[in-house]
């Protein structure tokens, strides 16, 4: 921490106006968590560390600790030690009063071990076992979102107004320069901000529906580090849409009738000279890239509880919006589960395709990792590639429901191997907490269908 401890202090010297600083932390859900401190406590951070409770990553969608974990009240809601990341020190642009703000990770009270709920931790864990291969993952992510306004349409979002033209967009433009052009101030600013603060963020999109649209990340030689680009961006846009009088949603599937919002991971993998291993023609893949794509397709079912893990997650699967029901891969094939972008042989890779924006990146990556390595470890031969259109070629066969997700996540002896048990049964209990509390909410259809009918 020696080093790391310099910087955030000449960071500090640097910025004399400085008058917060936040310590955040992601939970199970992705969310971030934490504390905010005065400047002059930040030689204490990083030489000691901040206790925050380990119930972090025993929260529901709702911040509720959920006490079947065994993180709350068992063991009296007990702290642990979270750490700095290093050269995650960094200004927050859209606060009115000069604010910066530090990821952490948690350990254990020694300050030694790390705290296996920890998603980060979770996600280090399968990282390194690609060391063990001399390889290393190459990642980056693709995330969709939604503007909205701050106001509700009958407790339902909309799109925001244009702040060029003050109209409130409702036809489907993917890829268009003039939606671009309406809030144009709001995504420079997204840009800017997150080249502040070292987060690659590189191209934004005009998407398929009124008012989504799609930034970029550049890749990373980290997948863990790419996973701290992805969740702080999440909070940038955020926090950057409301100063532009907005605001902004990464649910799955908001609106009933438009695309739902997914995150894309690319994923390929470089050997100790730096050479992608996945190098060549994507119609003829070689061995390690095909056993990888194996590994994906065997265990998507298994992962499916991470990829998608909300009540939500499911009603983005759609044909008509290219999200595969069924685990497929193809070449340029956006309908398929799995995609081998075109261009550069040697910069060939795996863009999949099933995750939604609500997911928790670092254990996405986790998911997505753990196939892969599963796949080339024991050497998974994938099925045929997809050729056109895969919906009208394969019936469903993914799971579309997040209790048999659950179900599917908890018996996979695979994501047993490599999460780990004490990892999963947290996990496990905080989305089943969410599902009986949602199966025991009676909704407004029900009234509608079922008050006077029956």
């Amino acid at each position: 921490m020696g080093s790391d401890l310099e910087n955030a202090k000449a960071f500090v010297q640097a910025h004399p106006e400085l008058q917060f600083v936040d310590l955040l932390i992601a939970d199970m859900n992705g969310i971030v968590r934490g504390k905010r401190v005065d400047p002059s406590a930040i030689e204490k951070v990083f030489e000691k560390g901040v206790a925050l409770p380990a119930s972090i990553f025993a929260l529901n969608i709702q911040g509720t600790t959920v006490e079947e974990t065994g993180l709350g009240l068992e063991i009296g809601e007990a702290d642990r030690i979270c750490l700095p990341i290093p050269d995650t020190l960094s200004m927050e642009p859209w606060q009115k009063r000069p604010t910066a703000q530090l990821l952490m990770t948690m350990y254990e009270l020694d300050r030694q071990t790390p705290f296996f709920a920890d998603p980060r931790v979770v996600l280090q864990r399968v990282v390194k076992r690609f060391e063990e291969l001399e390889l290393t993952p190459v990642t980056a992510f693709e995330l969709e979102f939604y503007l909205i306004d701050q106001e509700n349409l009958s407790g339902r979002p909309q799109p925001p107004k244009s702040p060029t033209s003050g109209k409130r967009p409702a036809s489907v433009q993917v890829y268009s320069i003039d939606d671009l052009d309406e809030y144009a101030d709001f995504l420079a600013d997204v840009l800017d901000a997150a080249h502040e603060q070292s987060i690659p963020a590189d191209a934004l999109v005009a998407e398929s529906a009124p008012g989504q649209f799609e930034v970029n990340l550049h890749h990373v030689d980290d997948p863990v580090k790419a996973c701290d680009h992805a969740t702080l961006l999440k909070r940038l846009v955020k926090n950057m849409a409301y100063d532009h009088e907005m605001d902004t949603t990464f649910m799955a599937k908001p609106y009933h009738d438009q695309s739902g919002s997914g995150m894309h991971v690319h994923v390929s993998l470089v050997d100790k000279d730096g050479k992608n291993i996945f190098a060549g023609d994507p119609e003829q893949p070689n061995d390690m890239l095909r056993w990888a794509i194996g590994g994906l397709l065997a265990t998507m079912n298994d992962a499916m509880a991470v990829l998608c893990p909300n009540i939500n997650s499911y009603r983005r699967f759609s044909p008509e919006y290219y999200v595969a029901s069924a685990p497929t891969w193809g070449v340029d094939n956006r309908t398929a589960a799995l995609r081998l972008p075109g261009g550069d042989p040697e910069a060939l890779r795996i863009e999949h395709r099933i995750a939604g924006a609500d997911a928790n990146p670092y254990l996405l990556m986790a998911a997505v990792l753990s196939g892969i390595h599963f796949g080339i470890t024991h050497k998974i031969e994938p099925p045929p590639m997809t050729v056109g259109n895969a919906h009208e070629q394969h019936e469903p066969s993914l799971v579309n429901n997040l209790r048999d997700a659950l179900r599917e996540f908890e018996d996979s002896p695979v994501m047993l191997e490599y999460l780990g048990y004490k990892f999963m049964q947290i996990f496990v209990a905080c989305k089943e907490n969410e599902l009986t509390e949602f199966e025991h909410t009676i909704s407004d259809l029900e009234y509608l269908w079922y008050l006077h009918t029956v």
